[in-house]
């Protein structure tokens, strides 16, 4: 598998993981590339921050773009808007399709935890979190939403109520595209991650299981690359 000379991968973590989460995750194909810029959430907004990234990434060349949750997301909706970008996509944990309805487990959970940061403060939302959630996953939110410091709240509330591309979108987008999902993943259902591949043209679909990606996250990296590979 190649990529062309002078492609930059552009790592879009979702709300729950960061840019070390990401670079660890997608290190099988940031390894293919020129140059990797894995993008933290930053004020005032996450979704203008991950989208001024694209913009400048794609002046430069071809991209790999590797969204998780809210970034992948972000990744579909800018380059539908941007059809004639040399682009590629591996879309993990696709949060929802279209706008998230108070049904949608990664929008509520997103809610309910700005709600009780607001409450009680991150750092004791932190501390429950620790103590209702797995090791690997209280590890990695721990980092990731003490970095977000008073911006944890906003940016969940943020990521709660972005509109995802429908299903209907989706049947736009021109760019090589994996999805992968993650059985076992009760945030992230894998029945989101094959709607969306199902509705994207010559996608590739990936299933792992949640429980290989706590101890390794580049099972998400190894899993996109398996799916370019198959696609080429």
């Amino acid at each position: 598998m190649q990529f062309p000379a002078h492609t930059t991968a552009v790592l879009l973590p979702g709300s729950g993981s960061d840019a070390d989460f990401a670079l660890r995750a997608f290190a099988p194909l940031t390894a293919l590339c020129a140059r990797t810029m894995a993008v933290d959430a930053t004020p005032p907004s996450v979704v203008a921050g991950y989208r001024a990234a694209l913009d400048a990434a794609a002046a430069d060349g071809p991209l790999l773009v590797c969204g998780v949750s809210l970034g992948s997301a972000v990744a579909a909706g800018w380059a539908l808007e941007h059809p004639d970008a040399d682009a590629t996509l591996v879309l993990t944990l696709p949060p929802w399709c279209g706008a998230a309805g108070p049904e949608v487990p990664a929008a509520m959970s997103a809610r309910v935890t700005a709600d009780v940061v607001d409450e009680v403060g991150a750092a004791e939302a932190i501390a429950r979190m620790r103590a209702g959630s797995p090791p690997w996953l209280a590890r990695e939110l721990s980092r990731s939403w003490a970095a977000h410091g008073d911006f944890l709240a906003p940016a969940l509330r943020e990521a709660a109520g972005f509109a995802a591309p429908t299903e209907s979108a989706l049947g736009g987008l021109v760019a090589r595209t994996v999805v992968v999902g993650a059985e076992g993943d009760l945030i992230h259902p894998v029945a989101t991650a094959r709607t969306w591949a199902a509705a994207i043209p010559n996608a590739s679909a990936v299933v792992v299981d949640l429980a290989d990606l706590g101890p390794d996250p580049a099972v998400l990296g190894r899993a996109g690359l398996d799916g370019l590979t198959a696609g080429c």
